[in-house]
């Protein structure tokens, strides 16, 4: 399954915007594109950043509470 990390996930493991921005700068991500789409955790994943994984490990537990809840 297509993980999918949003800015609501940065925001709700408590990350700012600013530091995401420099972070996407720092890897040659577009933080525009992200603002607006989200990105693909495996992109973030191939960073093995710490912060980033904290981020991807909420969106998983987001996307897989998102699906149990569509099997209702």
């Amino acid at each position: 399954m297509k993980i999918i990390v949003t800015r609501d996930d940065m925001i709700a493991v408590k990350q700012c915007s600013r530091g995401g921005r420099e972070f996407f700068k720092r890897h040659g991500l577009d933080w525009n594109q992200f603002l607006k789409e989200g990105i693909n955790a495996e992109i973030l994943k191939s960073t093995n950043d710490a912060m980033a994984n904290q981020v991807i490990e909420h969106a998983e537990r987001r996307t897989w509470a998102e699906v149990r809840k569509s099997k209702l």
